[in-house]
């Protein structure tokens, strides 16, 4: 597996990170065990968030004393640089560490800039200079906003969700941020969970300049990247026609499950329910058919069209209707008059 310098920065890593976003849902011992095994499995790059629920707590709890081998980026969305310093001196408490490698602004939706009113990016430059984190780093959804962070040259990482469902537009930002030696941190690779097969995944990623970030959730996931550390798969004609097939029916208006417009105003678990039909025929039916999962998707008829989470979605989404359409649908397989190909 081949090295990957995140761009000026330095920092050097296998082409295989990981993502602690899922083990917010799984247990301190399960989660630091995963964390300690996938280290000594090779994986030396590991991203959380603030957001991430006490996956940062579970991050410093796994590689106490063995600090200085791994590469730790988290995450905050902080909007005032008091909120900023609370958050980053939490992470750093959470993760029993003098300092953070990458510390990187969540969800961001402008770019901030020195002297734009806000102290954000002030903020990171006092961080920096107290050795609190080494390197400012941008964490976005959306292209346009993902685009105008390469181009400042302010920002020295971007993290950004990039997978084989990747538009020109997505590759060519790769493209930029080589040329503007900012590192590429892809978030997503497994499109919010849609994309199944590993070793497309990782094959097409091996194509690029990129660090990719797996959400890994399970000791059986993880096991299947760490076998790519002595196995790296190829670019085979089975696996661009895997790719063909899932960009034939996922291109274009999907959501990606990023959480973005979350919370919904009337309780819809939109990240989920406007995916179902996605995510219920590439798993287990019956996980979703059960009792919970149908109330949370009648839930969608309460939607009121309030126009929040359209606002939020970074890919412009027409959200109540990928909503209503993906109940429509669910109701259809659910009553027996549809089956799922």
């Amino acid at each position: 597996m081949k090295n990957i310098t995140l761009g000026k920065t330095g920092i050097t890593s296998l082409q295989n990170g990981f993502s602690t976003l899922p083990l917010q849902g799984e247990d301190l011992e399960t989660s630091v065990t995963m964390l300690r095994k996938a280290h000594d499995g090779g994986m030396t790059f590991f991203d959380t968030a603030r957001s991430y629920a006490n996956s940062e707590v579970k991050i410093g709890i796994a590689f106490d004393g063995i600090r200085d081998e791994v590469t730790i980026a988290s995450k905050t969305m902080a909007d005032t640089p008091g909120k900023f310093k609370a958050d980053l001196e939490s992470t750093l408490r959470n993760l029993r560490t003098d300092h953070v490698d990458i510390y990187q602004f969540h969800f961001m939706t402008q770019c901030y800039r020195p002297g734009d009113c806000t102290g954000m990016y002030e903020a990171m430059e006092q961080a920096k200079k107290e050795g609190k984190i080494l390197h400012i780093g941008a964490a976005a959804h959306k292209i346009s906003v993902a685009e105008e962070i390469v181009a400042s040259g302010l920002y020295e990482t971007l993290n950004f969700p990039f997978s084989y469902l990747a538009s020109e537009r997505d590759i060519n930002l790769v493209k930029l941020c080589e040329e503007r030696g900012v590192g590429f941190i892809a978030s997503k690779g497994l499109a919010g969970g849609l994309l199944t097969n590993a070793a497309a995944c990782m094959a097409f990623m091996t194509q690029y300049n990129v660090l990719p970030v797996w959400g890994i959730q399970t000791p059986s996931e993880l096991y299947e990247w760490l076998e790519f550390m002595d196995n790296v798969p190829s670019m085979t004609k089975e696996i661009e026609e895997i790719i063909a097939s899932d960009k034939e029916e996922l291109a274009g208006d999907f959501c990606r499950g990023c959480g973005n417009c979350m919370p919904c105003t009337v309780n819809i678990q939109i990240n989920q329910c406007a995916r179902m039909m996605q995510i219920m025929r590439r798993t287990p039916k019956e996980i979703y058919s059960g009792e919970y999962w149908r109330k949370e998707m009648e839930r969608v008829d309460r939607c009121i069209d309030c126009g929040m989470c359209k606002r939020k979605c970074p890919y412009e989404l027409d959200v109540p209707s990928l909503l209503r359409k993906n109940l429509s649908e669910y109701r259809e397989v659910i009553a027996g008059r549809k089956t799922i190909e």
